[in-house]
């Protein structure tokens, strides 16, 4: 069975949930970055947070930026509404021992530093969000962020098994949200059931599905929507071009002097683009034809 998303509703409570599994999608991101077993564990969760935020698009996109002081220094990670993930982590090689047979995702992120949310509609201007790190474990911050920064009081499970040989094992996640129907009876209720539940690592592992997960949390569920998702670049041959424009004039001449082809390297995928000297040439005209129009 493939990568999914579901959105679901719970027949007793006043609370909408998300899942999703990305088992496939997060092992895909570290065979081509080649990551560490910690930085795949971190970039899996920060992967699962983006598809849980990607639940309610019709149409754009979803951006996260996690930026700590930890040595992985940044992680990116972004959904579209056609249930396409793409991430990557700053430093991939940072290696930390695990603690407590866990791999120590928080002290690899970092406390200090921010959160970045980006929802990009399709619109003039995408919503944009931004809070402090409280724990570097990026569930806990993402709940946060959500309670605090888009006041939708959240709770947020993100958990990524990987084997001793580093290949994903399970990745998943969910996102618990508020209606603003619900009681201090029900919100009491989830609260002690997510205090006494099992981490959702243990879950994954046990063989548990993330809608089985939900069931035992939330009772009966009504499924509204399953979506596909995969791991999948949107880079491309124009938007590289996009890119060394944005560089400006003095960069693309720059690239001219030296009068070699321009070799431009996905950080996402890994995809390679070679950008012929000729074609350097004709975006330096563009640009000067553009600054003197």
């Amino acid at each position: 069975m493939g990568d999914y998303l579901i959105r679901v509703l719970p027949k007793k409570f006043n609370f909408r949930a998300f899942g999703v599994c990305l088992t496939q999608a997060v092992d895909e991101a570290r065979r081509l970055q080649n990551l560490s077993p910690v930085a795949t564990a971190a970039l899996g969760r920060a992967l699962a947070g983006v598809a849980l935020l990607s639940a309610d698009l019709k149409f754009g996109k979803v951006f996260m930026q996690i930026k700590g002081d930890g040595p992985l220094k940044e992680i990116l990670a972004e959904a579209n509404h056609e249930g396409h993930l793409r991430g990557l982590v700053r430093n991939p090689q940072v290696d930390l021992p695990p603690k407590n047979k866990k791999l120590p995702v928080g002290l690899a992120v970092g406390q200090k530093g921010f959160i970045n949310i980006i929802r990009d509609y399709g619109l003039k201007e995408p919503y944009q969000g931004s809070i402090a790190l409280v724990s570097g474990e990026i569930a806990e911050d993402l709940a946060y962020y959500l309670t605090v920064s888009e006041q939708v009081p959240s709770a947020c499970a993100l958990g990524v098994l990987v084997d001793v040989d580093g290949k994903v094992l399970q990745a998943g996640g969910y996102l618990i949200q508020k209606l603003p129907e619900a009681t201090e009876e029900e919100i009491s209720y989830l609260e002690e059931k997510l205090r006494n539940y099992p981490p959702l690592t243990t879950q994954l592992q046990a063989g548990k599905s993330i809608e089985e997960i939900l069931t035992e949390l939330l009772g009966e569920i009504e499924i509204l929507e399953k979506r596909a998702l995969y791991y999948k670049c949107t880079c491309s041959l124009e938007r590289v071009e996009e890119t060394l424009l944005a560089l400006g004039e003095k960069e693309l001449t720059e690239v001219l002097a030296e009068g070699i082809p321009l070799m431009v390297t996905c950080n996402f995928c890994q995809k390679a683009y070679e950008v012929p000297i000729e074609r350097v040439k004709e975006l330096l005209k563009y640009l000067r034809e553009k600054d003197h129009a």
